[in-house]
């Protein structure tokens, strides 16, 4: 009997956590949230020009690609620097781990996968903060091992 009971515990403890993070549907999501989605779509698509649309006239960067400072990108430096990464790596692509919304900001835990000007495969796990203002990303801070 009580080992009927610890089972019976451990399903309803297992079927009652619900996942965090991962992809959310964009039917509940908030707007900032259904931009950061659009922008992920747009990528994997490699839509450069919608996606860079999807950013303010001038939006505060940070990319370790630059270093460590911000700056400031418009979106044809935007549309610039993405259509030459599709160039150089043409299959790049970003799978979302986890989007963690609080207010204006969304940060966004990702792996981006692809193949090197060198052949080689790369898994680039990377995190983003974006910032939604107006209904476009007015900063883009990512984060990732540059070395």
């Amino acid at each position: 009997m009580k080992k009927y009971f610890v089972f019976a515990m451990l399903g309803l403890i297992l079927f009652s956590c619900k996942k965090q993070g991962g992809n959310v549907s964009t039917t509940t999501a908030a707007p900032q949230e259904k931009v950061v989605q659009q922008y992920f779509e747009y990528f994997n698509q490699h839509d450069w020009e919608k996606m860079s649309s999807l950013y303010a006239d001038s939006a505060q960067m940070k990319d370790p690609a630059y270093g460590a400072e911000m700056m400031v990108m418009t979106q044809n430096d935007i549309l610039k620097k993405y259509t030459e990464l599709g160039q150089m790596i043409p299959d790049v692509h970003d799978s979302i781990i986890a989007i963690y919304p609080s207010g204006n900001q969304v940060v966004v835990e990702f792996v981006s996968t692809g193949t090197a000007p060198d052949s080689t495969k790369f898994i680039l796990p990377i995190c983003t903060i974006f910032t939604i203002e107006n209904g476009v990303i007015s900063k883009d801070f990512t984060y990732y091992d540059n070395f």
